[in-house]
Order: C-alpha cells, then sequence, then structure tokens
C-alpha cells in the first residue's frame, strides 16, 4: 500500500517510530497528483514541490510533523490566493491567514494546496465554479457534491491526506457522502469562522473531510476553540476528541426520522435497513421519532442563506476588490464588475436574498423563515431531551451525472434536504461512508446536540470499525 494511501493518525505513527520520512510521504501524494489531478481536478493551487519539502523538514518534530494537508479555497491563506471559485478574487491574495490555518501551521501541518469549490460555496456539485468542474474520483462523469467538491475529492482520490472544508447547508457532508469519505460539521461557534470568506453568516462553519472518523477527531482537537477574533467564537473548553473513540455506544438512543425516507430508492433503503443493524449489534437503541417542521427545512434554509449572501456579498463592488469594469459612473462601475464577476447562480442567490430582504417582503419570507428555524431548532431540543443521536443518509441519491441538475436550480437544493436541518440548528454532524447504492458511495449521517461532538465521533468510530470489516 502506498504510504498515501494510509490515513493520517497512521502516518504520524509511523513517522514517530522512525520507519517513514515526511518527503517519502510529500514525494506519493505527488506522483498521485500528477497521475489524477489531469482527470478530477480537485486543486485551484498547489504548492511547490521542493518548497513544500523545506517546510517539512523543519516541522518533524511538531504534533502533524510537517504532513501536507488541503485549504478549500475559501479559507484566507496569505501563501496562496484565494479566490472562493470566482473571477471576483481569482488573484486576491489576503493579507492574514484563518485562524485554523495558523492552528494547522502552529501544529506542524504544511499547506498541500487550495481545493475547488462552487463559486463562493453555493452550490451542491462543484459546478458552479467558474474555473473548471471538479469530477468524482468513483466515476468520472458524475459530481463530487458541493461545495467542498474539491476537497471531498482530493481525499477520496488519495491527493490529500486529509482536508479542510466549510459546511453551510452541507458542503462538507453532502461531498464527503459522494466521494466515500468522512465530512465533520462541528457545532455552531466551536471552531473559529475567522476568515473564512462569509456565505451566510450565522451558518458558515469549518470542518475536516479525512480518511476515516480518527482523523477527522484528530483535526478537530487541533481546529477547534476560542478565537477572540470571531464574535461567534464559543468560549468553552473542548475535550480531546480522540480519547473516548474506543468506548462502546451500548445503551445509546437514535432517532430514526422515518418521515424523511420514503423517497429513498429500494438500494438507499437497503443501506438505511443495513445501518440500523449495524448498531443493533453494537448495543443502541433505535426509536422512531418525529421532526415535522424538517420537511420545511429547505425553503427556510434558501431564504435566509440568500438573504445573508446579499448583505455579505454587496462589498463586491468593484472598488474594494480586484474584479473592475471600465466604466465612466460610478453606478455602471457597480452594475458591470458584478455582472462581469460573479457566476449564475451566486446572481440568483443574491437577487433571492435581496427580494426577500426588501421593503414590504421582509416579514412574509425573511421574517417567516427565521420563526420556522426557531421552530426547527426546538424540535431538535426536544427530540434530544431524550435521543444522543439522529441518524438519516446523508444525501437521498448517489453522486449524480455532470450537467444533470443544472438547468434545475430546485432539483440541485434538494439534495440537501437531510443535511441542512442541523446547519440551520447549528448541530453537530458528521457524514461517513455507508455502503453503495447504484455501484457509488453512499453516506450516512448522524446529528448530535450542540457540544456533544464526542459522543458523535465514538458512535461513527464504533459503526465504522464494525462496517468496514464486513466489507469485501
Amino acid at each position: 500500500m502506498a504510504l498515501n494511501d494510509l490515513p493520517l493518525h497512521r502516518l504520524l505513527d509511523l513517522l514517530s517510530q522512525g520507519e517513514i520520512r515526511v518527503a517519502e510521504v510529500i514525494e506519493e501524494l505527488y506522483r498521485a497528483i500528477e497521475l489524477r489531478e489531469p482527470q478530477i481536478r480537485a486543486y485551484l493551487r498547489l504548492a511547490d514541490r521542493e518548497a513544500l519539502l523545506a517546510q517539512a523538514q523543519q516541522s518533524t518534530q511538531t504534533p502533524l510533523r510537517g504532513l501536507p494537508l488541503a485549504m478549500k479555497d475559501n479559507i484566507s491563506t496569505t501563501e496562496f490566493p484565494t479566490t472562493c471559485g470566482s473571477q471576483f478574487l481569482k488573484e486576491f491574495r489576503p493579507l492574514f491567514d484563518a485562524t485554523v490555518v495558523a492552528k494547522l501551521q502552529a501544529a506542524g501541518a504544511t499547506l498541500l494546496g487550495k481545493t475547488n469549490l462552487d463559486e463562493f460555496a453555493m452550490g451542491s456539485s462543484t459546478e458552479n465554479s467558474s474555473f473548471y468542474s471538479t469530477h468524482n474520483p468513483h466515476d468520472l462523469e458524475r459530481v463530487p457534491g458541493g461545495s467542498s467538491g474539491g476537497s471531498a475529492a482530493a481525499v477520496a482520490a488519495h491527493e490529500a491526506l486529509c482536508a479542510l472544508g466549510a459546511d453551510t447547508g452541507g458542503s462538507i457532508r453532502q461531498p464527503a457522502a459522494l466521494c466515500g469519505v468522512v465530512g465533520l460539521k462541528p457545532t455552531y461557534g466551536l471552531v473559529s469562522r475567522y476568515g473564512l470568506v462569509a456565505f451566510a453568516s450565522s451558518l458558515d462553519q469549518i470542518g475536516p473531510l479525512t480518511r476515516d472518523v480518527r482523523d477527522a477527531a484528530l483535526i478537530l482537537n487541533i481546529i477547534s476553540g476560542h478565537d477572540p477574533h470571531d464574535s461567534t467564537s464559543l468560549q468553552i473548553d473542548h475535550p480531546d476528541y480522540t480519547r473516548e473513540l474506543d468506548r462502546p455506544v451500548a445503551g445509546l438512543k437514535i432517532g430514526l426520522p422515518s418521515a424523511l425516507f420514503q423517497d429513498l430508492s429500494s438500494e438507499a433503503t437497503e443501506c438505511l435497513n443495513d445501518w440500523k443493524r449495524v448498531f443493533t449489534e453494537l448495543g443502541a437503541k433505535l426509536l422512531e421519532i418525529e421532526l415535522p417542521h424538517c420537511r420545511y427545512a429547505i425553503p427556510t434554509y434558501y431564504l435566509l442563506s440568500s438573504s445573508e449572501a446579499s448583505a455579505n456579498l454587496a462589498r463586491y463592488d468593484g472598488v474594494r476588490y480586484s474584479a473592475r469594469a471600465n466604466d465612466r459612473s460610478l453606478e455602471a462601475l457597480f452594475a458591470e464588475s458584478r455582472e462581469q464577476g460573479f457566476g449564475p447562480e451566486v446572481k440568483r442567490r443574491i437577487m433571492l436574498g435581496t427580494y426577500a430582504l426588501s421593503s414590504g417582503y421582509y416579514d412574509a419570507f425573511y421574517g417567516k423563515a427565521q420563526r420556522v428555524r426557531t421552530l426547527i431548532k426546538q424540535e431538535f431540543d426536544r427530540a434530544f431531551a431524550q435521543l444522543d443521536l439522529i441518524l438519516t443518509p446523508t444525501s437521498p441519491t448517489p453522486a449524480f451525472k455532470l450537467g444533470e441538475k443544472t438547468a434545475d436550480p430546485l432539483q440541485m437544493y434538494l439534495s440537501d434536504i437531510y443535511t441542512v436541518p442541523a446547519s440551520l440548528a447549528g448541530l453537530p454532524a458528521l457524514s461517513l461512508p455507508g455502503g453503495q447504492v447504484e455501484g457509488l458511495p453512499f453516506g450516512l449521517q448522524l446529528m448530535a446536540d450542540a457540544l456533544c461532538e464526542e459522543k458523535l465521533l465514538r458512535a461513527a468510530y464504533a459503526f465504522e470499525q464494525v462496517f468496514n470489516r464486513r466489507q469485501p
């Protein structure tokens, strides 16, 4: 087995034992990138190999020992431009590193490259990048999911040991499911958003995409914690998320919102039944639950996120950032810069959000969506008063074909049906591989109460150990 095929924690063990050198890992990663990247196109920019090797040699005594990680290109880095997949920012170089980047570098990580994404993280397929689409490593004619599709594809293709993504309504978990890797969205506020280019500020959250659950726990240990630069950052002490992974999950109560499963295919339903069997064997108690307001999660999410996007993207006017049209009047400068700089999906969401916030429509749309969001949060509060976890698929289908849904945005939005409720409620949620549908990866999602990442990771790890032993 090649070194780049091993999970991060296993490589760290081998490095600490002196059995391998970090330079060997980097060389194998670049060999994989040279072989696969022309077809997959997961990266927008890559580090220079020799420079990366030199950086890694200076970090061999740190916790991450100089191993390189990939970063979604809406997370600020001074080493590379941060484009957000947009022509508006194609040469924009931040003046500071995001807090998560600084924490990983302080732990000894090096930066392998910046990964592709839907423009300004708006999409579910990475087809909305203004540069090029990323392809699913399991089937090059299919999408990797989005908006963190580049990060998920890089990890799945073994072009990265792990990567950071950002999740607004499922943008870590959905591509993780479609690419067959682990994706974790932490509790809102557990990981600093400082340096994350804002899409919807009340929903955005940074998290890891990894080869397995232990790697997700390892990275969460490093990136979580209070940050005075972020006013939404929680002032709490977090536990060591790797310490309790091996504890049994017997007795955990897992809720199944069966009303949400009615439209699953027969193959997807069989996967769901298999997940139930695994957790039953592990000693967990499965309970049928009702989450009636979650059927309104999609319209609620798209109204709120588009409204926040409308406000956040107002700063891109052709004056303060790089894309600028040549025009004689200030009003025309604003209009032409945005016309040339933004792609169609970003424009669509700005228009939707501006309409929802406009005079005469605010209470009917934005205000009502906020009230429904509160009802969804209260619904989860009541559920977690009786439960430990909630289990659903991550996505209703496996990866769809490139171009299949671009002409019908509403169908694209529906691929987030299982992921947006946790985002609206600010809850932690994790996707991990759960078998195959139509010969492609199909993911299961576990959700937990706020700040219960330790319990979430422990249950996911127990499932992973049993499920992986059963795979041929």
